[in-house]
Protein backbone atom coordinates (compact mmCIF):
# COMPACT_ATOMS: atom_id res chain seq x y z
CA UNK A 1 0.00 0.00 0.00
CA UNK A 2 1.52 3.83 -1.02
CA UNK A 3 1.74 5.88 1.69
CA UNK A 4 -0.76 8.13 2.96
CA UNK A 5 -0.37 11.88 1.69
CA UNK A 6 0.75 13.84 4.77
CA UNK A 7 -1.27 15.68 6.95
CA UNK A 8 -0.29 19.06 8.40
CA UNK A 9 -0.05 17.77 12.16
CA UNK A 10 2.27 15.09 11.29
CA UNK A 11 5.74 14.25 12.90
CA UNK A 12 9.03 15.36 10.92
CA UNK A 13 11.97 12.57 10.67
CA UNK A 14 14.05 14.57 12.99
CA UNK A 15 11.27 15.15 15.26
CA UNK A 16 10.80 11.38 14.90
CA UNK A 17 14.10 10.60 16.10
CA UNK A 18 13.62 12.73 19.07
CA UNK A 19 10.48 11.35 20.29
CA UNK A 20 11.03 7.70 19.79
CA UNK A 21 12.95 6.51 22.47
CA UNK A 22 10.25 8.44 24.62
CA UNK A 23 7.11 6.66 23.26
CA UNK A 24 8.31 3.07 22.83
CA UNK A 25 7.34 1.75 26.12
CA UNK A 26 8.04 -1.65 25.12
CA UNK A 27 8.97 -4.40 26.95
CA UNK A 28 11.65 -7.23 24.60
CA UNK A 29 9.17 -10.22 25.81
CA UNK A 30 6.13 -8.19 24.25
CA UNK A 31 4.56 -9.09 20.87
CA UNK A 32 5.03 -7.25 17.71
CA UNK A 33 3.33 -4.18 17.51
CA UNK A 34 0.03 -4.23 15.52
CA UNK A 35 -0.24 -0.67 14.63
CA UNK A 36 2.86 1.67 13.49
CA UNK A 37 3.81 4.11 16.26
CA UNK A 38 4.47 6.92 14.38
CA UNK A 39 1.19 6.52 12.50
CA UNK A 40 -0.36 6.18 16.19
CA UNK A 41 1.51 10.21 17.11
CA UNK A 42 0.79 11.45 13.85
CA UNK A 43 -3.05 10.59 14.97
CA UNK A 44 -2.52 11.78 18.35
CA UNK A 45 -1.09 15.25 16.93
CA UNK A 46 -3.99 15.37 14.33
CA UNK A 47 -6.33 15.30 17.34
CA UNK A 48 -4.71 17.63 19.17
CA UNK A 49 -4.37 19.97 16.48
CA UNK A 50 -7.58 19.47 15.05
CA UNK A 51 -10.30 19.73 17.73
CA UNK A 52 -11.86 16.27 16.50
CA UNK A 53 -13.55 13.72 18.80
CA UNK A 54 -11.79 10.72 18.89
CA UNK A 55 -14.05 8.25 16.68
CA UNK A 56 -13.51 10.80 14.06
CA UNK A 57 -10.60 10.43 13.20
CA UNK A 58 -9.62 9.85 9.63
CA UNK A 59 -9.45 6.05 8.69
CA UNK A 60 -5.60 6.23 7.13
CA UNK A 61 -4.94 6.29 10.67
CA UNK A 62 -4.91 3.40 13.24
CA UNK A 63 -8.32 2.41 14.52
CA UNK A 64 -9.57 5.80 16.85
CA UNK A 65 -9.77 3.17 19.95
CA UNK A 66 -5.96 2.21 19.44
CA UNK A 67 -4.65 5.70 19.34
CA UNK A 68 -6.93 6.71 23.12
CA UNK A 69 -5.61 3.68 24.32
CA UNK A 70 -2.15 4.14 23.48
CA UNK A 71 -2.18 7.64 24.50
CA UNK A 72 -3.52 6.62 27.86
CA UNK A 73 -0.51 4.64 28.28
CA UNK A 74 1.82 7.45 27.46
CA UNK A 75 -0.11 9.65 29.81
CA UNK A 76 -0.14 7.46 32.38
CA UNK A 77 3.84 6.79 31.95
CA UNK A 78 4.24 10.86 31.98
CA UNK A 79 5.66 10.44 28.57
CA UNK A 80 4.97 13.78 27.42
CA UNK A 81 6.08 15.22 30.63
CA UNK A 82 9.43 13.56 30.09
CA UNK A 83 9.90 14.86 26.70
CA UNK A 84 9.01 18.67 27.90
CA UNK A 85 11.77 18.15 30.73
CA UNK A 86 14.72 17.56 28.23
CA UNK A 87 13.27 20.29 25.51
CA UNK A 88 12.87 22.86 28.18
CA UNK A 89 16.72 21.96 28.85
CA UNK A 90 17.85 22.11 25.27
CA UNK A 91 15.79 25.31 24.84
CA UNK A 92 17.25 26.88 27.81
CA UNK A 93 20.89 26.42 26.95
CA UNK A 94 19.79 27.49 23.40
CA UNK A 95 19.18 30.91 25.18
CA UNK A 96 22.21 30.84 27.15
CA UNK A 97 20.25 30.51 30.12
CA UNK A 98 21.26 27.88 33.06
CA UNK A 99 19.59 24.31 32.90
CA UNK A 100 17.09 24.81 35.68
CA UNK A 101 15.29 27.80 36.27
CA UNK A 102 15.43 29.62 39.59
CA UNK A 103 12.12 31.99 39.08
CA UNK A 104 8.82 30.67 37.52
CA UNK A 105 5.45 32.55 36.90
CA UNK A 106 1.79 30.84 38.21
CA UNK A 107 -1.12 31.52 36.28
CA UNK A 108 -4.71 29.62 35.29
CA UNK A 109 -6.75 29.58 32.18
CA UNK A 110 -10.65 28.32 32.54
CA UNK A 111 -11.64 26.33 29.67
CA UNK A 112 -15.28 26.56 29.15
CA UNK A 113 -16.93 22.66 29.58
CA UNK A 114 -19.18 20.47 27.14
CA UNK A 115 -21.45 17.60 27.83
CA UNK A 116 -18.93 15.09 27.55
CA UNK A 117 -16.92 16.40 30.35
CA UNK A 118 -16.57 15.08 33.88
CA UNK A 119 -16.20 17.24 37.24
CA UNK A 120 -16.62 20.13 35.33
CA UNK A 121 -17.69 23.83 37.78
CA UNK A 122 -19.04 26.98 37.44
CA UNK A 123 -16.13 29.85 37.92
CA UNK A 124 -17.71 32.59 39.12
CA UNK A 125 -15.27 35.49 38.30
CA UNK A 126 -15.33 34.25 34.35
CA UNK A 127 -18.87 33.22 34.29
CA UNK A 128 -17.93 30.02 32.45
CA UNK A 129 -18.37 26.70 33.34
CA UNK A 130 -15.74 23.88 32.88
CA UNK A 131 -12.10 23.59 34.41
CA UNK A 132 -9.62 24.90 35.16
CA UNK A 133 -5.92 24.52 33.85
CA UNK A 134 -3.07 25.85 36.10
CA UNK A 135 0.25 26.11 34.98
CA UNK A 136 3.60 26.40 36.29
CA UNK A 137 6.15 28.29 33.52
CA UNK A 138 10.40 29.61 33.52
CA UNK A 139 10.67 33.28 32.68
CA UNK A 140 10.98 31.73 28.80
CA UNK A 141 7.48 30.36 28.88
CA UNK A 142 8.01 26.75 28.83
CA UNK A 143 6.20 24.85 30.77
CA UNK A 144 7.10 23.07 34.44
CA UNK A 145 3.99 22.20 36.07
CA UNK A 146 0.10 21.78 34.98
CA UNK A 147 -2.88 20.91 37.40
CA UNK A 148 -6.21 20.18 36.17
CA UNK A 149 -9.09 20.85 38.77
CA UNK A 150 -12.77 21.89 38.63
CA UNK A 151 -13.64 25.96 37.79
CA UNK A 152 -14.27 26.83 40.90
CA UNK A 153 -11.20 25.47 42.74
CA UNK A 154 -9.30 28.77 43.96
CA UNK A 155 -5.51 29.69 42.31
CA UNK A 156 -4.34 30.33 45.71
CA UNK A 157 -5.24 26.60 46.70
CA UNK A 158 -3.12 25.12 44.14
CA UNK A 159 -0.06 26.63 45.24
CA UNK A 160 1.21 24.27 47.04
CA UNK A 161 0.80 21.10 44.06
CA UNK A 162 2.10 23.62 41.39
CA UNK A 163 5.93 24.79 43.04
CA UNK A 164 6.05 21.17 44.28
CA UNK A 165 5.82 19.71 41.12
CA UNK A 166 8.28 22.52 39.29
CA UNK A 167 10.42 22.14 42.41
CA UNK A 168 10.50 18.41 41.59
CA UNK A 169 11.66 18.87 37.91
CA UNK A 170 13.74 21.21 38.42
CA UNK A 171 15.91 20.03 41.44
CA UNK A 172 14.86 22.28 43.76
CA UNK A 173 16.35 25.55 41.72
CA UNK A 174 13.19 27.73 42.17
CA UNK A 175 13.67 30.45 44.38
CA UNK A 176 11.13 32.94 43.76
CA UNK A 177 7.25 32.65 41.86
CA UNK A 178 5.57 35.67 40.07
CA UNK A 179 1.88 35.53 40.56
CA UNK A 180 -1.40 38.15 39.66
CA UNK A 181 -3.75 39.57 42.48
CA UNK A 182 -6.01 36.11 42.47
CA UNK A 183 -2.82 34.65 45.01
CA UNK A 184 -2.49 37.30 47.29
CA UNK A 185 -2.89 35.93 50.92
CA UNK A 186 -0.81 34.58 53.61
CA UNK A 187 -1.91 30.90 52.69
CA UNK A 188 -0.55 30.87 49.25
CA UNK A 189 2.47 32.68 50.17
CA UNK A 190 3.27 30.11 53.21
CA UNK A 191 2.81 27.42 51.03
CA UNK A 192 5.14 28.69 48.93
CA UNK A 193 7.91 29.02 51.39
CA UNK A 194 7.42 25.71 52.35
CA UNK A 195 8.94 24.83 49.21
CA UNK A 196 11.91 27.29 49.41
CA UNK A 197 10.28 29.75 47.25
CA UNK A 198 8.61 33.38 47.68
CA UNK A 199 5.70 34.55 46.32
CA UNK A 200 6.06 37.83 44.54
CA UNK A 201 2.80 39.18 43.55
CA UNK A 202 2.58 41.64 40.78
CA UNK A 203 -0.13 43.97 41.09
CA UNK A 204 -1.51 46.35 38.24
CA UNK A 205 -1.02 49.96 38.28
CA UNK A 206 -2.93 52.05 40.35
CA UNK A 207 -6.14 53.88 38.50
CA UNK A 208 -5.98 51.37 35.27
CA UNK A 209 -8.00 49.48 33.36
CA UNK A 210 -8.38 47.07 31.02
CA UNK A 211 -6.05 44.47 29.83
CA UNK A 212 -2.44 45.58 30.77
CA UNK A 213 0.93 43.87 29.73
CA UNK A 214 2.68 43.37 33.30
CA UNK A 215 6.40 42.81 33.97
CA UNK A 216 6.85 38.69 34.33
CA UNK A 217 3.36 37.88 34.20
CA UNK A 218 2.80 38.26 30.41
CA UNK A 219 5.03 35.46 29.93
CA UNK A 220 2.63 32.65 31.03
CA UNK A 221 0.02 34.73 28.77
CA UNK A 222 2.01 33.79 25.83
CA UNK A 223 2.18 30.38 27.01
CA UNK A 224 -1.52 30.11 27.52
CA UNK A 225 -1.71 31.75 23.73
CA UNK A 226 0.60 28.97 22.32
CA UNK A 227 -1.72 26.49 23.74
CA UNK A 228 -4.94 27.81 22.73
CA UNK A 229 -3.41 26.72 18.84
CA UNK A 230 -4.50 23.18 19.62
CA UNK A 231 -8.27 23.41 19.34
CA UNK A 232 -8.93 19.97 21.60
CA UNK A 233 -7.55 22.30 24.18
CA UNK A 234 -9.92 25.46 23.42
CA UNK A 235 -12.68 23.58 25.10
CA UNK A 236 -13.13 20.87 27.46
CA UNK A 237 -14.12 17.82 26.06
CA UNK A 238 -12.34 15.21 27.57
CA UNK A 239 -13.85 13.06 30.51
CA UNK A 240 -10.64 12.39 32.84
CA UNK A 241 -8.56 15.96 34.50
CA UNK A 242 -5.69 13.51 33.51
CA UNK A 243 -6.34 13.29 29.80
CA UNK A 244 -6.44 17.13 29.73
CA UNK A 245 -3.24 17.33 31.59
CA UNK A 246 -1.89 14.68 28.75
CA UNK A 247 -2.56 16.95 26.02
CA UNK A 248 -1.39 20.04 27.47
CA UNK A 249 1.95 18.30 27.94
CA UNK A 250 1.88 16.97 24.34
CA UNK A 251 1.04 20.86 23.37
CA UNK A 252 4.01 21.73 24.77
CA UNK A 253 5.96 19.12 23.55
CA UNK A 254 4.94 19.75 19.77
CA UNK A 255 5.48 23.61 20.55
CA UNK A 256 8.89 23.20 21.78
CA UNK A 257 9.91 20.68 18.98
CA UNK A 258 9.25 23.28 16.33
CA UNK A 259 11.45 25.46 17.41
CA UNK A 260 14.36 23.00 17.30
CA UNK A 261 15.67 22.68 13.61
CA UNK A 262 18.68 23.25 13.89
CA UNK A 263 19.58 21.15 17.16
CA UNK A 264 17.46 17.80 15.82
CA UNK A 265 19.02 18.10 11.97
Amino acid sequence: MPPRPPYPADVSDDEWLFVLPYVTLRATHQAVRKHDLREVFNALRYLARGGISWRALPHDFPPWHAVFEQAQRWFDARVFEAMVHDLRLILRFRQGRSPHPSAIILDSRTVKSTDSSEGAAYDGAKRIKGRKTHIAVDTLGLLLAAHITPANAQDRDQVAALVAAAQEVSGDSITAAFVDQGYTGEHPASAAQAHGVTLQVVKHPEGTKGFILLPRRWVVERSFAWTNKFRRLARDYERLPATVKGLTFLAAVITYLARLPIVLC
